[in-house]
């Protein structure tokens, strides 16, 4: 399987969820996270790191063979054993590794490999979506491409405009394309119905885990801990191992004095439109 994480616009953990549910994914798959993030790896700097063997190194092997035996040479372990192919820090340096491996036809190269197969997952970590990311053609070839969003007016309506490009935009390619909510907010049946994804689920926001997680933190994260048991859920559904997933939870509430999400996509078109009123009408009040 190729499951491509990304966020729009800011960063809601794409990296520390790519580790926690790489991590958390249920044997007997073979595992391994990417850090194909544009803008640069954080992991070699968070866990001390060289970043060789890492995407650098992979996308010079890349040129000569796209058989995904050839990622194993190039993956450290992470506390606890997760292969992960890291990525450089300088973003440079991580567009011009990405460029090599999906090639000059721009598909997933090595990657594209994984699409399809139910014994191994690479967990990709895309960064900020970008119709002119170097990973593009990663994207278009994944089984399941998740993308973060908090639960929040502004960073939802990003999300809402992504899905109204349709089959023109960058989510045309990927078999599957989901919402994860990250922390408090909008309940996921509204968000589902005014920014027109499904969504795929919430996971919490827990700093403490997060930062055992991401390694900022010099304690393990606890199996108990929300974040661990969300990611371990997400990890058992799109395994699709039914006798991994914990007990669902309820969705998660509005806090207090947060307004609902269709009221607020209407008056962002509302502000947008010439008249200021014609946009909003046809919006749930």
């Amino acid at each position: 399987m190729l499951l491509c994480l990304a966020s729009l616009k800011g960063s809601p953990g794409v990296t520390t969820l790519g580790v926690a549910v790489a991590a958390r994914w249920p044997e007997p798959w073979q595992r391994v996270l990417v850090e194909a993030d544009p803008a640069g790896g954080d992991l070699a700097a968070r866990y001390r790191l060289p970043v060789t063997p890492g995407l650098v190194s992979l996308a010079a092997a890349a040129r000569r063979s796209t058989n995904p035996d050839v990622v194993s040479e190039h993956v450290q372990a992470l506390p606890g054993g997760l292969p992960v192919v890291v990525g450089p820090t300088r973003s440079d340096q991580a567009r011009a590794a990405l460029a090599a491996i999906t090639g000059a036809d721009g598909r997933a190269g090595v990657w594209g490999s994984f699409t399809g197969r139910s014994d191994a997952v690479a967990v990709v970590d895309c960064g900020r979506l970008d119709p002119d990311s170097p990973v593009r053609g990663v994207i278009a070839a994944a089984d399941q491409l998740l993308i973060l969003s908090r639960p929040r007016a502004d960073e939802l309506a990003h999300a809402a405009d992504l899905a109204a490009t349709g089959s023109g935009g960058i989510l045309a390619g990927p078999a599957h394309v989901r919402l994860l909510l990250v922390g408090h907010g909008y309940p996921p049946a509204e968000v589902e119905r005014e920014v027109g994804l499904t969504v795929a689920g919430s996971i919490p926001w827990d700093p403490r885990t997060a930062a055992a997680v991401s390694g900022h933190a010099t304690s393990r994260p606890r199996p108990r801990a929300r974040l661990v048991r969300a990611a371990t859920r997400l990890a058992a559904e799109l395994a699709g191992d039914p006798r991994r997933m914990p007990p669902r939870h309820s969705d998660q509430p509005l806090r207090k004095g947060e307004s609902d999400f269709g009221a607020s996509l209407a008056g962002r078109a509302a502000a947008e439109s010439p008249n200021g009123s014609s946009a909003a009408r046809g919006s749930r009040p």
